[in-house]
């Protein structure tokens, strides 16, 4: 006798929220990702395999983000966006990774740019001046970005110590009259020949210049002496188009200073949570993968074999593997991203560097059970799986929390307190 419940005739998997039915949303939450859930399914899901095949930048995609008014989600709402808190924000964000990886990756460039700008400075200690001078930069950037749908940037790498943390970064910005001269490069710099603005990190050109001397300024993509160089043909997150950054003696006027002086390292030490906002775009792979597998086996993916292959004891053992990840995965990510605040605790920035390394590796072994479980069609183009795989894979290596990275710190705070150090004959 057949253990399986009863078949209703009408019945087919529906996919849940990203979020889960654990705990009341609020009405903008529901707003939003009823947003991204619609886009996702009718818009960017289809164009998904183009973008990815042809390693293109998604602009479609930000064509309808723009106006549904996804890329102003997290500008202040004095200033026309939806003022979404962190939490708010990454829901959304891994909601939209269910259905195009690139697309929500990149979002996350510009997003962070709203948001480094918007709640995370409010949070920060400012002088009057400083304030004020930051409420008129701010302004400036945000009717870019919700009256004109300009797309923000966010580079950050160098291939040195400092996209780690552990040493200031070898961009330059020399003060001048009513700006900066900036030089330098970024290399993996996702939007690199498409964001209308360049939001790099730099350096204050001085003596004895520390991590403490960043700086955060927009750069116009048009901006003379600005360049770009290299192919784009990776593994996976083909669209995110990150290619190498060149300035060489750029004029950045003071205005696009998007941070006061100094701010970018109160904000590292303060703000941990702002550097754990590429990890919801793999808690929407992972769910997608799920989802995929779950359908797959139901016989509803169309375009697919109409023969059911869920009656058998190995792929139910597979997806009971896969649900129990996924919901370790869900309950970790959805718990940080609600401790999301200034000034957090030890146990939470403990358990900001988890949950970032279970949410990247988690979403590839899912994806490896998702291969593994659904056969040979998973390899096939026509299928999104196989691309989830190659997305899933390129997470835990993403700077500045790769997963030895997250690792490391987390081993190393877990045993000692700040300021603590080995007597030299304790080894």
């Amino acid at each position: 006798m057949s253990s399986a419940p009863p078949e209703s005739t009408n019945s087919r998997y529906l996919p849940p929220s990203i979020a889960g039915d654990f705990t009341e949303l609020t009405e903008q939450q529901q707003q939003l990702l009823a947003i991204a859930s619609d886009l996702g399914r009718n818009k960017f899901a289809p164009r998904a395999a183009q973008v990815d095949r042809d390693a293109v930048f998604p602009f479609d995609n930000y064509a309808d983000m723009h106006a549904a008014g996804l890329l102003r989600i997290c500008v202040p709402q004095q200033y026309g966006g939806w003022g979404a808190d962190f939490a708010t924000y990454v829901m959304t964000a891994a909601e939209i990774g269910r259905y195009c990886g690139a697309t929500a990756l990149t979002l996350n460039m510009h997003v962070s740019s709203t948001m480094w700008t918007g709640f995370i400075a409010d949070d920060l200690d400012m002088t009057t001046e400083q304030r004020t001078n930051h409420e008129a930069h701010r302004a400036m950037h945000y009717r870019r970005i919700v009256d004109q749908g300009k797309i923000y940037a966010q580079p950050f790498s160098e291939g040195g110590a400092a996209s780690a943390g552990k040493a200031p970064f070898d961009t330059l910005a020399r003060k001048v009259d009513g700006g900066y001269i900036v030089n330098g490069h970024k290399i993996f710099a996702s939007l690199a020949g498409v964001a209308d603005y360049y939001g790099i990190l730099c350096t204050l050109d001085k003596p004895g210049a520390t991590q403490l001397d960043a700086l955060y300024l927009a750069i116009d993509r048009d901006a003379p002496g600005v360049t770009v160089s290299g192919d784009w043909d990776p593994l996976g997150m083909r669209g995110t188009v990150s290619r190498n950054l060149h300035f060489e003696n750029v004029f950045v006027p003071e205005a696009e200073r998007l941070m006061p002086e100094g701010l970018y390292a109160q904000a590292t030490q303060r703000w941990p949570h702002m550097f754990a906002t590429l990890s919801p775009t793999y808690m929407g792979i992972a769910q997608a993968a799920y989802d995929f597998t779950v359908a797959y086996l139901r016989a509803e993916v169309p375009g697919t074999s109409a023969v059911k292959r869920r009656m058998y004891p190995t792929k139910q053992i597979a997806v009971a593997e896969m649900k129990v990840k996924l919901e370790q995965t869900r309950a970790m990510f959805l718990q940080n991203a609600r401790a999301a605040r200034v000034d957090p605790s030890k146990e939470v920035r403990l358990a900001l560097l988890a949950t970032h390394y279970t949410i990247m590796e988690n979403a590839n072994e899912i994806c490896q059970i998702a291969v593994r479980t659904c056969g040979g069609q998973s390899m096939l183009k026509s299928l999104p799986l196989e691309r989830l795989y190659r997305d899933s894979r390129c997470g835990s290596l993403m700077l500045p929390w790769t997963a030895e990275l997250c690792i490391d710190r987390l081993g190393r705070e877990c045993l000692y307190e700040a300021g603590e150090r080995d007597e030299p004959d304790a080894l």
